[in-house]
């Protein structure tokens, strides 16, 4: 198919699929409607980002359990114009963060203001207080301002001054950092990279890739195209999304191969840091989703596979004997699942 072409469901042009959460509906129905909503989301992107199709597989994949991600590539990918692509499909609000030096916790999650009239001091909220947040270079912010996301990141709220202020349905962070340029950068502590779901490494496009890129921009130097990508899901939609990847099934063998999978990263000795609890859970939630939005009613050992990497990357530490190897973490993961029964 053409990237931009929509299979024929029977609905009107821009319309999104109802789904059946709670009723008599199948679960295949269901999981076709949401195979369908997941192709037109990628379809809408792709008017104008060339490939990249697995990091948008897993972007909505952490968008749907509700986890935050790091976009981790050298300048000039697209990281931030994908978020912000992504933010056009929702009909939700979006809000963008560039992270400075001196940026400010109160720059983030807002301050208390003394109001003449009133003589009552109100709070006035930041710019995290929205659905979609884009963190631009999150490693150029201070220890404090990056601790100021710890809660809201977790709890999806925010506490100042005693008074919690609760943040609305759906939440989701996306963090990008450059790997490359390290001066007048702050690098993540392993507790608050714990809180975000994957990192995504992005890479530089294919040969082909970067033929069509000259292609389709060659007579749109202002990326016009970026106007006509549509909204395809609503806060509700994603609700419903979230039920329906929990009804998915997996195994109890699997989750003990997940199990396996997290207590060798504890038990190896090519890492001073293995993945916590937090790691098994995510691995769980991520490949469900996957399961769903490829349209299978249960996971397998391959979602499991799919989704390990980005989940643990972030979340292990090599020995240093490893590291100055110059070891991946990527390798040290790939013979840790490699080790592994898979189930039969």
């Amino acid at each position: 198919m053409e990237e931009n072409q929509t299979p024929n469901t029977g609905q009107t042009p821009g319309s999104t699929p109802e789904f059946n959460i709670g009723t008599p509906s199948p679960l295949a129905t269901d999981l076709n409607k949401l195979s369908e909503s997941v192709y037109r989301v990628k379809s809408e992107i792709h008017k104008v980002i060339v490939g990249q199709d697995q990091m948008i597989e897993l972007l909505l994949a952490g968008l749907f359990t509700s986890g935050h991600i790091i976009l981790e590539g050298v300048p000039g990918i697209a990281k931030t114009l994908t978020v912000k692509l992504l933010s056009k499909t929702l009909s939700v609000n979006f809000s963008r963060i560039q992270f400075t030096p001196d940026l400010m916790p109160t720059d983030v999650i807002g301050t208390t203001v003394f109001n003449m009239k009133s003589s009552e001091f109100n709070f006035k909220k930041g710019p995290v207080f929205s659905n979609i947040v884009l963190i631009d270079e999150i490693n150029r912010s201070p220890a404090k301002t990056q601790a100021a996301l710890f809660e809201v990141m977790e709890e999806r709220q925010i506490t100042v001054d005693g008074v919690t202020h609760y943040l609305e349905f759906p939440f989701f962070v996306v963090a990008t950092q450059n790997p490359i340029e390290q001066e007048g950068t702050y690098k993540l502590p392993e507790a608050q990279l714990d809180r975000f779901l994957f990192r995504i490494k992005m890479t530089y496009p294919t040969l082909e890739n970067e033929k069509d890129i000259l292609r389709k921009f060659r007579n749109d130097f202002n990326f016009q195209h970026t106007g006509d990508v549509k909204s395809i899901l609503n806060a509700m939609d994603l609700q419903a999304v979230r039920s329906l990847i929990e009804k998915i099934h997996i195994k109890d063998e699997l989750l003990d191969y997940i199990a396996t999978i997290i207590h060798n990263t504890r038990n190896n000795g090519d890492l001073f840091l293995g993945a916590s609890p937090r790691a098994s859970l995510a691995i769980m939630k991520t490949s469900k989703a996957i399961a769903a939005m490829r349209g299978r009613e249960f996971v397998t050992p391959d979602d499991i596979k799919f989704v390990a990497y980005p989940v643990l990357n972030h979340r292990i530490i090599l020995s240093p004997e490893r590291e100055m190897e110059g070891t991946e973490t990527e390798q040290v993961i790939k013979e840790i699942i490699e080790k592994v029964e898979v189930p039969r």
